[in-house]
């Protein structure tokens, strides 16, 4: 068993640039997370793992759990590599009408959805490699029973088939699976999780091309009572600041078809380091999202030894009208609130060059949460820094209506030659008020900015902790509030 007491944890989570409000696996590599459901009162997070080393390898699917989506428990491994191949990413469902038959003694079966990856027929250049199998539990997803005629649904020959999410569509009693085919999304359903027909494509001349489409997810956000299709679909390369990234859609779904209101290109996370970003299943009217916080430029190589990649903090979506457009936004869940202590608050700050959050809060500790509300748009920063020169700069550009991040100088960044960059983000309101919030761990900032309109997640790894954290203008910006709030680890 893989449990982990308060002492291992305290020392095993504790490793240079370990995130400490963040899931991370004990050790080993992580990717993709998948299978996210929740069932009696338990958030299950599977994921993308490989127990043999710190970089990519036969995939398995990784387990942990958490009652607040905060605090998290890694749990044995639930599916393990078989003859049919590597075990790549999917979605779980619950079950509860045992359309599936394998319900027993009034049991509720979860159903995991998972694509098989032959690595050998991948070598032989083959194109039909992958394909989608199923496995079941009777024991809320403590031990997974693998159906015995798998795989359910064959490739008809996509190099790229894969990353089945799957959702029960009420208006025709059926399961809907969302299938990322190589270019573009394959809708399919089923009665009973087993036999699948395809329903329709969407997305040939759609959206962001720059790479393959991988870990679709359809789900229905509200809009003023009024429900409206969402269509997640990651992307890599191709993101908006290089690598990978989450794309979406807002439309209409009628069982077979999805609909784009518009193809234009939406992104989730303007950022460098979310990514595979999907929603869990079976949490009622809240939608719940979370991604793998790195991205495929560098995710093999970044400067961790025992343990590689972390995940997002798990983020609420909602709609938000700006303009003509409808936009997703996404911010923390409120869950975050049970580890913040109490809030320290400075009003009516004039930033005049440089102003140290320290004046007012004595030391600054990271992780932290740090928000600011301006009345007026003029060009800032927040500086994250250490004493031996090494930043990260989070700022707003007011010429070019856009937030930034730059990393170039945050500490180690010659692992890969793309790291050390600025990366942007537009402003999508045109409101002149303001609001900032970030989200820092030792070795993350994630920005979300007027009310999660704009997101951008990045990853750093300082050859000093950073201990500081300073905000600069040139132009006399007035600060309504600022907000620090410390995050005690999740970890003690």
């Amino acid at each position: 068993m893989l449990f982990i007491s308060i002492t291992n944890a305290q020392e095993t989570y504790h490793e240079p640039y370990r995130p400490q409000i963040h899931f991370s696996p004990r050790a080993h590599w992580m990717n993709d997370p998948n299978g996210m459901v929740y069932y009696k009162g338990v958030y299950h997070l599977f994921f993308q793992y490989y127990p043999g080393g710190t970089v990519w390898g036969p995939m398995h699917w990784g387990h942990a759990t958490s009652k607040d989506l905060i605090h998290w428990q890694q749990q044995p491994i639930a599916l393990y590599p078989d003859s049919l191949g590597y075990i790549f990413s999917g979605s779980a469902v619950v079950d509860k009408n045992n359309t599936s038959g394998f319900g027993r003694n009034g049991k509720i079966p979860l159903v995991a959805i998972y694509t098989n990856h032959d690595p050998k027929g991948a070598k032989a250049g083959t194109n039909n490699y992958q394909n989608q199998s199923i496995a079941y539990s009777l024991d809320n997803g403590k031990t997974w029973i693998k159906y015995s005629k798998n795989p359910v649904l064959k490739n008809p020959g996509i190099t790229d088939f894969r990353d089945p999410k799957v959702m029960w569509y009420e208006p025709d009693k059926k399961w809907i699976m969302t299938l990322a085919t190589k270019d573009r999304i394959t809708f399919y359903s089923s009665p009973d999780l087993k036999n699948w027909e395809k329903e329709s494509e969407f997305g040939e001349e759609a959206g962001a091309h720059g790479g393959v489409w991988e870990c679709p997810d359809l789900f229905t956000l509200n809009d003023n009572s009024k429900k409206v299709w969402i269509l997640i679909v990651n992307i890599n390369p191709g993101g908006p600041n290089g690598g990978s990234a989450t794309q979406y859609f807002v439309g209409k779904f009628n069982g077979k078809k999805f609909v784009a209101d518009n193809e234009t290109i939406k992104w989730l996370d303007y950022g460098p380091d979310e990514y595979a970003g999907v929603t869990w299943n079976n949490t009622g009217d809240r939608r719940i999202f979370l991604g793998w916080m790195s991205n495929w430029l560098y995710a093999n190589v970044v400067p961790t030894i025992k343990w590689r990649n972390a995940m997002t903090i798990p983020c609420e979506l909602k709609l938000k009208h700006v303009g003509k457009e409808l936009l997703v936004t996404s911010e923390p869940v409120k869950e975050l609130s049970l580890i913040e202590e109490k809030p320290i608050i400075d009003k009516n700050i004039l930033v005049n060059k440089d102003f140290d959050v320290a004046q007012k809060i004595k030391k600054v500790s990271f992780p932290c949460r740090l928000n600011l509300s301006m009345d007026s748009t003029e060009d800032f920063s927040v500086i994250l820094s250490n004493d031996i020169g090494e930043q990260v700069v989070i700022g707003y550009d007011k010429s070019n209506n856009r937030y930034y991040i730059d990393r170039t100088k945050s500490g180690k960044v010659d692992f890969q030659k793309d790291f050390a960059e600025v990366h942007t983000a537009p402003r999508f309101t045109e409101n002149p008020k303001m609001n900032l919030s970030l989200v820092i761990d030792v070795s993350s900032v994630e920005l979300f900015a007027d009310n999660g309109l704009t997101v951008m997640t990045e990853i750093f790894f300082p050859n000093k902790p950073y201990d500081k954290i300073s905000i600069h203008s040139n132009n006399k910006t007035k600060i309504k509030s600022l907000e620090y709030i410390k995050l005690k680890s999740i970890w003690k």
